[in-house]
Formats: C-alpha cells, structure tokens, sequence
C-alpha cells in the first residue's frame, strides 16, 4: 500500500534534511539501496527498503516536504514518524493512505502507539 507524510500548507522554504532523513533511514535498514538520479519531481530521492514485512521503498518530493511511502502500514508508521521528528514544531505534518480512508496530522512528540491509534481510529 502507499501512504503519505506531508507538510500541510505553506513550508516556508523548509525541506528537510535529505542526509539526516537517509542517516535515520540507514540505521534502521542498514542493507538500503539509495537512488538519487532524480526521476522525477515526486521521485527526486529513493531509498529502496528490505524490511521485516517485505521490500518497499520511500521516495521524497523535490521540494523535500513530502515523503511518499510503498512499505507496510507499520513501517509507513515509522518513516512518518521519523520525518515528523525532522520536521519543525510550527509546521503541520498529515499522513494519509492513497485512497485517502484516513488523513490524520501527525503532532511534534507523536509515538508510533500513538499514531497507529490515531489511523485506526480515523479508518
């Protein structure tokens, strides 16, 4: 399935941190693959995932405020809260699935308990 983490609304010029996004990345997947040939606007960064639920793969907008996520639910849960905790206080961060059956914001300080509670109970 592909979900979403996204800055809602205007960023202010903030991207985040594509090194520190891989290092966090690298740590928990240390056998990931990185493609940085910028296929596209939505695919500028790729990092292709080997997780314990199966291959995925995260990819990162150019502008660099929204990660899209092909990983299962729980590892989308993880990487939204990896880049929830890149991104700045005053920014609003939403993740979602594509079909959209929930869209949920992601506060500063969110744990991975906290957000599954928030999908299942928006799904």
């Amino acid at each position: 399935m592909t979900f979403l983490v996204v800055v809602e609304g205007d960023a202010g010029g903030w991207h985040v941190d594509r090194g520190a996004l891989t290092e966090v990345i690298r740590a928990r997947w240390t056998e990931v693959e990185i493609d940085a040939s910028a296929r596209s606007a939505v695919r500028s960064l790729v990092w292709g995932l080997d997780t314990a639920n199966g291959p995925g793969e995260a990819y990162l907008h150019e502008d660099g405020t929204c990660l899209y996520l092909d990983v299962w639910e729980e590892d989308a849960i993880w990487l939204a809260i990896t880049f929830r905790g890149l991104t700045p206080m005053h920014l609003d961060l939403v993740f979602c699935d594509e079909g959209y059956t929930f869209d949920v914001r992601v506060p500063t300080g969110t744990t991975a308990a906290e957000l599954t509670a928030l999908v299942n109970a928006a799904g």
